[in-house]
């Protein structure tokens, strides 16, 4: 049995028949005003009437789940962007900066921004350009950190520029093909990245899998001087005044083996040091046990057992409660499972540094001229990250209230972004996975008075607390580092596999994957399959699912800094897709309103169709009364004609 379809479920508009079609972002916030930085105004007027409601509306307990959760999940990226930053710079900004640069960054955005639900965090495109940047000065003998700055202050002012000129306006261009693709890529990374670093973590604290149990008292490990100590080696031992024959390699520990740049010999050695096999398989049980009790807690709402508010509460503090729950084990059993490892001192990584950069310092006068040249790359990268992100929490399905502020938005992060430079901190963006995890964790949903009862999605909870406390807390985590060490790094893993998991929902690209494998029979209602048919919505699924692996492709390869200009290309490529299909069919798969928005409208109207013909049909001798002046005129029904626009229905 085939699924049956409308009438005239594909083809171009009939002649003489209009398609009211939902115009895209159409709002406002989105206008070209034609004045100096009168989109910018308009989102101040728009946001300052809600300022003080910003702070009302979070008192709940709801929003103190959402800081603890996001507090967590964002400290762990923070600080391995930190420690990646710190190699490719050789320390001139590590994880304490980036620490700082996120506390400060995100609590003037929470403050200040148009759009407060989004929330801020480190980039790859962001990590590579450093990492050219850093060998192009070292290459050319320039300072690294005088040349940032200046790179960074151009960045802002072009930042600006664009704020004056309306440029925000263009996003308006970004479809849902586009904010899908590149959501379902960093979520995708985001699941990635958490099963690699998991994966990494069996190099770290390797086992032996060819071991004889009978022989397991005979294996033994033992660290020795290299054979060809490195020129790197040989400094290290003159920073300590050692050399080969006055250590005692012998009675050295594994991790002062490591530090003397030690060789481990023995038939229970791995590349790091002795087999350590409980490590491993103790974090991946902490890895999936706290992704699958994230998500089972999380439905707890919809559960038969306890009552309403107290369901409600344990899904609301769904995450939290995980990792309490997980530490609590890690620290009974008692396996050293690899910690978070939180800066102790709140004072610049190197020495020779302090917490404001001289763009110029010893580089030639013209290099403040020439750094224009790059900031428009970065530019270019901080604007499409941070707007396509912007886009994806506006959507229309969330039903905010409050409304948005793209150039008050994209300001702040430029004002910031040359702060930073300033005194050496780290960029910061807006982060997709988890602006869409901060939006998901403040979702208002109707009660469920009975167990199994599916509630209703009701909006978000639009405030500015929650981010301005988790950026807070960021920044007093140099002082909680008795509390933080006990987390174990899985745990946190498993929060990103959630979190990358739980983002994925809602995206309609993977609803039409799903449908590759599917008899047409158990298809799923979906309202554009009624008007669309299936063979154009795989072509247009394949096209997506091809940019897709395209800017996989691209953002993980030595091309990264490029990724933002592949993102605006598919713009581009959509664009294209109007010589292939019709109006109508973009309409049904590309449009911004609610799947189930749509869906009800569109039962709606054909439920008013059918009443209409009922009624003629049942009419016989039934008149219709009109008003005529001070007399009423009566119309037999079934002499009345209707019409009815079939694209509509």
């Amino acid at each position: 049995e085939k699924r049956k379809v409308p009438k005239f479920p594909n083809g171009s508009t009939p002649t003489g028949e209009t398609l009211k079609q939902e115009g895209h972002h159409a709002g406002p916030e989105l206008e070209r005003t034609g004045r100096l930085f009168g989109g910018l105004i308009l989102d101040i007027k728009r946001k300052a009437p809600f300022f003080l409601s910003d702070f009302k509306d979070a008192l709940s307990l709801q929003c103190l789940a959402s800081i603890l959760f996001l507090y967590c999940a964002c400290m762990s990226p923070v600080i391995t962007f930190g420690g990646l930053l710190g190699e490719a710079t050789q320390s001139r900004i590590s994880a304490i900066e980036s620490l700082f640069g996120a506390s400060l960054t995100g609590i003037a955005y929470s403050l200040f921004a148009g759009q407060p639900l989004t929330i801020l965090g480190s980039t790859g495109p962001v990590l590579v350009f450093e990492k050219i940047l850093f060998k192009f000065c070292r290459d050319y003998d320039l300072s690294y950190l005088s040349l940032r700055t200046s790179i960074g202050l151009w960045t802002a002012f072009f930042c600006i520029v664009l704020v004056a000129t309306d440029a925000s306006s263009l996003v308006c261009y970004i479809t849902r093909f586009t904010e899908e693709a590149f959501a379902a890529l960093i979520c995708i990374i985001f699941i990635y990245e958490a099963l690699e670093k998991l994966f990494h973590l069996g190099e770290v604290y390797a086992f032996n899998m060819h071991n004889d149990l009978d022989k397991l008292t005979l294996y033994s490990c033992v660290c020795s001087e290299p054979e060809k100590p490195s020129n790197e080696t040989l400094e290290v031992w003159r920073d300590m005044n050692k050399s080969v024959e006055n250590i005692a390699w012998s009675n050295l520990t594994v991790s002062e083996c490591l530090k003397f740049h030690g060789v481990f010999h023995g038939s229970a050695c791995g590349h790091h040091g002795p087999y350590i096999p409980d490590v491993l398989f103790w974090s991946v049980i902490l890895f999936f046990t706290t992704f699958f009790l994230s998500s089972f807690l999380k439905q707890f709402k919809t559960k038969r057992y306890f009552p309403t508010k107290v369901r409600s509460t344990i899904s609301d503090f769904a995450v939290f409660l995980t990792i309490v729950i997980m530490v609590l084990i890690d620290y009974l059993v008692g396996v050293p499972s690899p910690k978070l490892h939180v800066p102790e001192k709140f004072e610049p990584t190197r020495k020779d540094r302090g917490w404001f950069i001289d763009p110029l310092g010893s580089n030639p006068w013209w290099t403040l001229l020439v750094s224009a040249v790059p900031a428009l790359l970065c530019t270019i990268l901080i604007f499409m990250d941070q707007q396509i992100t912007a886009v994806i929490i506006n959507r229309k399905e969330h039903k905010l209230k409050k409304g948005c502020g793209y150039h008050l938005d994209l300001l702040m992060v430029g004002v910031m972004l040359g702060i930073c430079s300033i005194m050496g901190l780290p960029w910061f963006v807006a982060a997709t996975v988890l602006s869409i995890s901060h939006v998901n964790s403040l979702k208002v949903e109707s009660e469920c008075s009975a167990p199994g009862e599916q509630p209703k999605f009701l909006g978000i909870r639009e405030q500015r607390v929650t981010g301005l406390m988790i950026f807070v807390l960021m920044g007093l985590s140099v002082f909680m580092t008795s509390v933080l060490k006990f987390i174990p790094m899985p745990v946190l893993y498993g929060v990103f596999l959630y979190m990358g998991v739980s983002s994925l929902k809602g995206i309609q690209f993977f609803d039409r994957i799903k449908l590759f494998g599917m008899p047409a029979k158990h298809q799923p209602d979906l309202i554009y399959l009624r008007y669309v048919p299936l063979w154009k919505v795989h072509i247009f699924t394949v096209v997506q699912l091809t940019c897709l692996v395209l800017l996989w492709v691209i953002k993980a390869s030595a091309a990264a800094v490029v990724f933002p200009m592949m993102v605006l290309a598919l713009v581009f490529i959509r664009k294209l897709m109007d010589l292939c299909f019709t109006k109508r069919e973009l309409s049904w798969l590309d449009d911004l309103m609610p799947e189930s928005k749509k869906k009800k409208e569109d039962d709606k109207k054909k439920k008013e169709k059918a009443e209409a013909e009922r009624m003629l049909q049942r009419g016989g001798n039934e008149s219709v009364h009109l008003a005529y002046g001070e007399a009423n005129l009566d119309f037999p029904v079934k002499t009345l004609k209707y019409r009815y626009n079939k694209m509509l229905v």
